[in-house]
């Protein structure tokens, strides 16, 4: 019986809750081909991302992908914050102000 309690209360705070608003795409654009592509989103809350990515190495054991882009968002602080980032066959590596630098060996 109290789990019931419980369960009806808790079911009724969430509920209750207000939700939050959706963000809405205010820009979206996209490029894709055999052997390279590119994207870039806005959206109504501040979020943004682009991305560039291409095919090196083509017919090689070694064929990969390198892709450099950025994403940023508002926080909950309502401060923007910005990641730079490539992502290339020594891993995804990003760059920010806010992020942590690892010391020079």
């Amino acid at each position: 019986m109290k789990f019931v309690i419980v369960f009806v209360a808790l079911f009724a705070l969430a509920y209750a809750a207000p939700a939050a608003p959706e963000a809405e795409i205010v820009e979206l654009r996209s490029d894709v081909e055999p052997e390279k592509y590119s994207f870039a989103l806005k959206t109504s809350d501040g979020t943004s991302k682009q991305e560039d990515g291409q095919l090196v190495n083509i017919g090689a054991e070694d064929e990969h992908i390198v892709a450099r882009g950025s994403f940023s968002f508002v926080g909950d602080d309502g401060v923007t914050y910005t990641v730079n980032y490539i992502a290339d066959e020594n891993g995804f590596q990003p760059q920010g102000a806010h992020l942590p630098v690892a010391p020079v060996a």
